[in-house]
């Protein structure tokens, strides 16, 4: 086969590659210095959601090795809180504080915690911390949440600390990254937005 054949050949393929590029393909979108980790950026992959659209669905493995599906749109407000790992300081506490606060919200508002922990990791934890009133969910199979609602730190990819609230309606009431993913997050303005959702 001559080169000049060869060449010809691959000219097809070559135009669809750089086509692909041209256009984006399907690469994800990157947002760099959205948080930042002892100072450091980070870049962060995937959309910025904003308040006011439908909260996107996703999968993710429950505690017992079954799927979770999250669909928008069930008549309940959730809170879904995503952390770096359940074993570090920061994400324990800020995971036992919505804890707290889920066992005095009242009825239909749910809390969700997402991290990339293996859902082993997760069980064991809810254990020994006495974790009853929220539900853990790990998204290390799937990346399902990590992509839809654009939060995996392409650095290392963990989750980015942030919390979501979505309405009974499907759609996103209010959304908090926080800037420094060694820091928790605000509290009020997250339990705030979920009482007003439910009342809505």
């Amino acid at each position: 086969m001559s080169r000049r054949f060869v060449a010809l050949a691959a000219a097809p393929l070559m135009a669809a590659l750089i086509a692909g590029c041209a256009s984006g393909g399907t690469r994800p979108a990157e947002r760099h210095g959205v948080v930042t980790m002892r100072g450091a950026p980070l870049t962060l992959v995937g959309p910025a959601l904003e308040v006011g659209r439908r909260a996107p669905a996703f999968t993710a493995v429950a505690n017992d090795m079954s799927t979770f599906s999250f669909r928008p749109g069930d008549g309940v407000v959730w809170i879904i809180s995503a952390v770096p790992s359940l074993d570090t300081p920061v994400c324990s506490a800020e995971t036992r504080r919505f804890n707290e606060a889920a066992a005095s919200l009242g009825p239909g508002i749910k809390v969700l915690t997402v991290s990339m922990d293996l859902p082993f990791a997760q069980r064991r934890w809810c254990a020994a911390e006495g974790i009853e009133n929220l539900q853990t969910v790990s998204d290390y199979r799937d990346r399902s949440f990590a992509e839809h609602y654009g939060v995996r730190i392409r650095e290392n990819g963990l989750l980015a600390r942030s919390v979501f609230v979505i309405g009974p309606d499907g759609r996103i009431r209010y959304i908090q990254i926080v800037p420094e993913i060694s820091s928790e997050p605000q509290y009020e303005p997250v339990l705030a937005a979920a009482r007003m959702a439910r009342g809505s």
